[in-house]
């Protein structure tokens, strides 16, 4: 899985430019709201590179579409962060092409049996078999989203 052609679609991680972004960490966690200034302290930034992309030249992002994996959660217009450099295992969300299109799906391995699970019970498994083939293009390691008035303002 080291050979790859992207689709016009999808762009590597590689291909851009490598910015350094860090946003602060605060120290204490909250249940909703902002941290209160004398309750915890910058624990120390986080790069966000750093933090979703493990093998650059291997990672690239997609965006969710559909309800499929709503449970995992992954919501449509999410940001997925894929690399194709892990080897996939059994409970590993996966961008898999099955019969031709992609998806976003829970690879499952149980004994002679391989599957990509729905994580919506509105939606069927995948069984991967002889009469269905599929590929595993990489492994989902991370999501992020934009919030209802981030994307008026840029999207």
């Amino acid at each position: 899985m080291t050979d790859f052609d992207f689709p016009a679609t999808v762009h590597p991680v590689a291909s851009f430019p490598r910015l350094r972004v860090e946003v602060p960490l605060f120290d204490s966690r909250v249940a909703a709201g902002f941290p209160s200034p004398a309750e915890g302290y910058i624990q120390r930034p986080i790069d966000l590179n750093e933090f979703l992309i493990q093998n650059q030249p291997a990672t690239f992002i997609v965006r969710a579409e559909g309800e499929s994996m709503i449970h995992a959660p992954i919501q449509p217009d999410d940001f997925l962060v894929v690399d194709r450099s892990l080897s996939p295992q059994n409970g590993d969300v996966v961008l898999a092409v099955v019969d031709g299109e992609f998806t976003v799906k829970t690879l499952r391995i149980a004994k002679q049996r391989t599957w990509l699970q729905a994580e919506n019970p509105a939606f069927p498994d995948l069984e991967i078999s002889e009469e269905r083939e599929g590929l595993v293009w990489g492994v989902v390691t991370g999501s992020f989203r934009r919030f209802a008035y981030a994307r008026t303002r840029s999207d």
